[in-house]
């Protein structure tokens, strides 16, 4: 295995970016924003400083890819923090200065149509990190999850193992951003009902690589993931976003990823817990159970073919889920399938 390279991580009192590479929605949602700002520097002792694009809804891809550029490129920056997702970051990544980002490492937070960006960082040899949103966690409506503010602590801050627990309780019902009075309420949560392994009883250890599964079969459609050879021996990491893709869709990408041989690169799969209620979906707990179910089914179906009897673990929370769990993007995961256990190197 490769040895990772991990960015230098900041300290409390440091400047970190916040920039909108995918979509400027702090510009439309300033109190949720506002909120998360505050506890970045209230709970985390950082200083979030902006960029020209941070704000704005329909920046030109170049412009949000030089707001980027410019975080990696300034020395009193330690590390870079994307705002939320979006829908088009793919045309933004062609435009970043790689050679500007090999030469200034630093930790990247960012999940759903940031894996673009993780996945850019991921072929560049940099270790990043998915998970972290300035609106929707630390933005979160009520008070912070801590189980969220514990790992992206521990990301952010420590470079050690961390140990991922299962979630006593978890949502995916975010409160409504266009009611300003609803970030005083806490989301609704339901009782935690563990991760579900399928596979052998075996431990693996491996770079981790993979991300929100639209967005990495749009990158397979534009050939822009790693080769299977770069990938041999690595952990797989799948989430599904708020636009809940049906689980004959995550079938096919799946599928997908096997006719192109990358599913055989894999010897363990880590599966977030599938975001199963939006607001134009409102389904019950036992519609979101059942919606689990089918996309387990699913992702199994399409993984057997073309892997040679991997570990799978579902329902992990990470991704577009509450609590959030970090997980290092091209960075060292365990996963101990005789103990039920997953740990990170943050």
């Amino acid at each position: 295995m490769v040895s990772p390279n991990y960015p230098a991580k900041p300290k409390p009192g440091d400047r970190v970016a916040v920039v909108s590479p995918s979509a400027g929605l702090p510009g439309l949602f300033p109190h949720v924003y506002e909120l998360g700002l505050r506890r970045l520097r209230e709970e985390f002792g950082l200083e979030p400083v902006e960029y020209p694009t941070t704000r704005v809804m329909g920046a030109d891809p170049r412009d949000r890819a030089r707001d980027l550029t410019a975080a990696f490129a300034d020395p009193s920056i330690t590390a870079v923090l994307a705002t939320v997702g979006g829908d088009d970051l793919i045309t933004v990544t062609p435009h970043l200065d790689d050679d500007v980002l090999r030469a200034n490492p630093k930790p990247y937070f960012g999940y759903s149509d940031n894996t673009n960006v993780l996945n850019h960082l991921y072929r560049l040899g940099m270790v990043a990190y998915h998970g972290g949103s300035v609106l929707v966690h630390l933005g979160r409506s009520g008070a912070p999850h801590p189980l969220t503010f514990d790992s992206l602590r521990a990301a952010l801050f420590t470079s050690g193992w961390y140990e991922l627990t299962p979630a006593t309780e978890w949502g995916d019902e975010p409160r409504d951003w266009q009611d300003p009075a609803t970030l005083a309420d806490e989301p609704v949560m339901y009782p935690g009902e563990g991760w579900h392994w399928h596979g052998p009883a075996r431990v693996v250890q491996g770079r981790t690589w993979g991300g929100c599964l639209e967005i990495i079969g749009w990158l397979l459609a534009a050939d822009r993931v790693p080769s299977t050879a770069e990938l041999a021996g690595s952990v797989l990491i799948l989430e599904t976003s708020e636009e809940m893709p049906s689980a004959q869709e995550v079938f096919r990408i799946v599928r997908n990823m096997g006719e192109r041989g990358l599913l055989a690169a894999f010897p363990a799969i880590v599966v977030g817990r599938p975001k199963a209620w939006d607001f134009d979906r409102r389904h019950s707990l036992d519609e979101r159970r059942a919606w689990c179910e089918a996309q387990r089914a699913a992702i199994l179906r399409a993984v057997a073919p073309y892997a040679d009897d991997p570990v799978v673990v579902f329902d992990v929370d990470l991704g577009h889920t509450d609590p959030q769990l970090i997980i290092p993007y091209g960075g060292e995961v365990l996963v101990d399938a005789e103990a039920h256990r997953i740990a990170v190197r943050y």
